[in-house]
């Protein structure tokens, strides 16, 4: 049986300072309808701009993730995300006062503890699953730091942690379920080394924090006048270091608490996908710059997968968009060259090209001349022709410009094709045009049969006069 996407019952809120800011205030969390999704709302700003929770939102992953969108920002949202994805919540208006998620203990605690006092009802709608179907990993050597995920039936992760520290030491965590979220995972919280709290503390980049908000681990000796001077910062009677090799200001929950924690915000970092994962992950060294990249690796893989926007029955009888006399207006190829005869359909995203074969085709004299095959690397570039004349659609004066394409990866070919066909290219973009530079993923038909498929990627450039 399929699984129902889930909100909150009613409206419940969470109050706090936030961590590097200091602002006080508060975070409501509403219900939502299916396939809203997880957004925030800055309450606070004029027009109370909406921030969905996607990946294409991340703008910062300096001691936390931050998003943005519309004007404005979030900071620090990785607890609060992992304790909706912790319970299953699909869809929730998270309607915020301040620019910062509270940081409460520093783990997702709170958050859990307000999520199931609102309740969680299903909704009407079945729960879409990123599935994994290949291994897909992100690495940064020099920093020792590797994401891999692989598929899987379910939901598993495993963490591990070396920052070559003796108090610290090795550390993993594992979870293979996210049912063992809640009672493993989702109290652990944030660390830092001594040393970085002083550094943050001179440069007043923690504002809002207290020695309640995360483990502070100790390194090497300290001076007790130092220890007094933390004890008055923090309005405490007194700070010393025990044993473990951390502050006397809480005591652990789990000997491998620091890695827990890890987990918490990876699974926080994944939740800007929008949909819970079927797969298998292993991270050594994670943090929020490596997980929100390996996240978009992932969407990266997904958006490659997906149906194309138009797949067969073609009409290839209707008025053309373009014929050739007009692309020929666009393109500077001319006969033999010439591989697409007309464009179908096109719009900002999408193209959708024809290409006759016909025994009168030049390359049939010398290739394969007693059993006539289309070669493969004209099929690919019938393709790169139509998706030039989708990204020179997007300039005004597309007569002034010229696509040079840069890559064309994971070409496969599926069929022959022979006089006689004909020949259709599907051609989406995969990611929004960027300094001249375009993504597509496109796919060849004849008939229903897809006989090539493949990626390209183009850079619009200029004529010279």
């Amino acid at each position: 049986m399929a699984e129902k996407q889930k909100t909150i019952e009613r409206p419940i809120s969470v109050t706090g300072k936030g961590l590097h800011t200091g602002q006080k205030g508060t975070m409501t969390f509403y219900p939502a309808d299916a396939n809203h999704g997880i957004k925030f709302r800055r309450s606070d700003l004029n027009k109370k701009p909406i921030i969905r929770v996607i990946i294409e939102n991340v703008v910062g992953t300096a001691r936390g993730t931050t998003i943005g969108e519309n004007g404005a920002n979030v900071f620090t949202i990785e607890h609060v995300l992992a304790a909706f994805r912790g319970l299953g919540i699909d869809n929730v208006l998270i309607d915020l006062d301040m620019e910062e998620i509270p940081i409460k203990d520093g783990s997702s605690k709170f958050f859990m503890e307000a999520i199931k006092e609102a309740g969680i009802v299903e909704l009407d709608k079945d729960r879409d699953f990123i599935v994994i179907d290949e291994v897909l990993e992100y690495e940064i050597p020099e920093k020792k730091i590797k994401l891999k995920i692989e598929p899987s039936d379910k939901f598993e992760i495993e963490v591990q942690i070396d920052y070559e520290s003796r108090v610290l030491g090795k550390q993993t965590a594992s979870i293979s379920s996210m049912d063992e979220f809640d009672k493993e995972i989702s109290n652990c919280r944030t660390f830092v080394f001594l040393h970085e709290l002083e550094f943050l503390l001179s440069n007043n980049l923690i504002k809002g924090g207290d020695l309640a908000s995360a483990i502070i681990f100790v390194n090497q000796k300290v001076p007790q006048q130092e220890l007094d001077r933390l004890a008055a910062v923090f309005n405490k009677p007194n700070v010393t270091v025990k044993k473990e090799g951390i502050l006397n200001n809480l005591e652990l929950h789990f000997p491998n608490e620091p890695a827990r924690h890890k987990l918490l915000d990876l699974i926080g970092d994944l939740a800007l996908l929008g949909k819970p994962i079927k797969g298998k992950i292993t991270a050594y060294r994670p943090g929020h710059e490596s997980n929100t990249e390996f996240a978009r690796i992932i969407k990266k893989h997904l958006l490659k997968k997906e149906v194309m926007m138009k797949t067969p029955p073609f009409d290839i009888y209707a008025k053309p968009v373009l014929d050739v006399i007009q692309i020929q207006k666009i393109l500077p190829h001319r006969p033999p060259f010439l591989l697409v005869d007309k464009v179908l359909e096109m719009s900002k995203t999408h193209i959708v090209g024809m290409k006759s074969v016909t025994m009168n085709e030049p390359f049939f004299v010398g290739h394969f001349p007693e059993e006539p095959i289309m070669p493969g690397v004209l099929q690919v570039e019938a393709m790169a022709q139509a998706g030039g004349i989708f990204v020179l659609h997007q300039v005004s004066n597309p007569e002034l410009y010229s696509t040079y394409f840069l890559k064309i990866n994971d070409v496969r070919f599926r069929g022959k094709v022979v006089p006689g066909d004909t020949l259709i290219f599907s051609i989406e973009l995969i990611a929004p045009i960027r300094r001249g530079i375009c993504q597509m993923r496109g796919k060849a038909y004849v008939g229903d049969k897809v006989v090539m498929d493949g990626e390209l990627t183009a850079q619009i450039v200029k004529n010279k006069d």
